[in-house]
C-alpha cells in the first residue's frame, strides 16, 4: 500500500496510508490531509489511487503545486517522488511496483467544439528473432528396444493419435471505448486504450477512466459537480463501466462501448 509522509522542514508529522481513491489536501478541516497554513489554499491538491499507481492534481491553488522542485498541474507518482506546499513537504513511497507509465496518465481528451481526438498511435511491429532449433537429445538404448507391453505404437498404415488439445486461454477484457453522442464532435469514437485516460474540461469537470484486469472504471477528478451515468450522478468512490453506459461529463454526452 502507498502513503504520503507530512514533513515541515526537518520534522516529520504523520504518516498517511493511501487507503481511499481520493486523497484531498487543502487548509480547510474536511480535507483527508489538512495543513493549516495561509499559503495552503483551502483545497489545494488532490492524489487519485487506483490499484497501485497513484497521481497528483492541483486544484486550481494560489501558490501552486509543486513535485520534486518543479510546478506540476498533473503528475505521475513515483516511489520518492516529494510534493512541496509551501514549507510542509509530502513524501511519496509506494510499496509495490508499478506498471504504469507516465504515457498512460497523460493522454487527455478535451471535449470543446471544434476539438477532434487523437487516435491512439500505430503500434510498431516487433522485430523478429530467428530462433535456433536446440539439440534433440541421443535416445537411451531402453527408450528404443520395443516393448511386449507397449500399445501405442503406430502400426503400418494407421495414422498417429492426436496430441491432446491445450487448455483454452482465458478471455482477454475487451477492448473499451467511447463515443461522444452530443457537442461538435458528434460521432467521433475513441479506443481506451491506455491504462488511464482523462476525460473532460480542466477547470470544468474533469474524470478519468482506468482500465483495469476486470472491467473499465470511471472516477471523478476535478470539478464541484460529479459525472452522470445513466442519469445517475457518480460519488467519490469508482463505478465500473457497463457496455452501453450513457456518460454527461462537462456538458457532453458520450456512450462507453466494448469493442468485439
Amino acid at each position: 500500500m502507498a502513503k504520503l509522509i507530512l514533513s515541515m522542514e526537518t520534522t516529520m508529522l504523520k504518516e498517511i496510508p493511501l487507503i481511499k481513491e481520493r486523497t484531498t489536501i487543502g487548509r480547510k478541516p474536511h480535507n483527508d490531509i489538512q495543513i493549516d497554513n495561509l499559503a495552503i489554499s483551502g483545497e489545494h491538491a488532490v492524489v487519485i489511487t487506483i490499484l497501485n499507481d497513484s497521481f497528483l492534481e492541483d486544484l486550481g491553488s494560489t501558490n501552486g503545486t509543486f513535485v520534486n522542485g518543479q510546478s506540476v498541474k498533473k503528475h505521475f507518482l513515483k516511489n520518492g517522488d516529494t510534493i512541496e506546499l509551501g514549507k510542509y513537504r509530502l513524501k511519496y513511497v509506494a510499496e509495490l511496483p508499478q506498471q504504469t507509465s507516465n504515457a498512460d496518465f497523460e493522454k487527455t481528451m478535451i471535449l470543446r467544439p471544434g476539438a477532434k481526438p487523437s487516435a491512439p498511435p500505430p503500434a510498431e511491429p516487433a522485430p523478429a528473432v530467428a530462433a535456433t532449433p536446440a539439440a534433440a537429445p541421443a535416445p537411451s538404448p531402453a527408450a528404443t528396444a520395443p516393448s511386449a507391453q507397449d500399445h501405442s505404437s503406430t502400426s503400418p498404415g494407421m495414422a498417429p493419435a492426436p496430441a491432446s488439445a491445450p487448455p483454452p486461454a482465458a478471455a482477454a477484457l475487451p477492448l473499451g471505448a467511447i463515443q461522444l453522442l452530443s457537442g461538435g464532435n458528434a460521432g467521433k469514437e475513441m479506443e481506451l486504450t491506455k491504462t488511464l485516460t482523462t476525460l473532460g474540461k480542466p477547470g470544468v469537470q474533469v474524470a478519468v477512466i482506468a482500465r483495469r484486469p476486470h472491467g473499465y472504471f470511471i472516477t471523478h477528478v476535478e470539478g464541484a459537480s460529479f459525472p452522470v451515468v445513466n442519469g445517475k450522478a457518480l460519488d467519490a468512490q469508482a463505478r465500473q463501466l457497463a457496455d452501453h453506459d450513457v456518460i454527461e461529463l462537462a456538458g457532453i454526452k458520450m456512450e462507453f462501448f466494448l469493442k468485439s
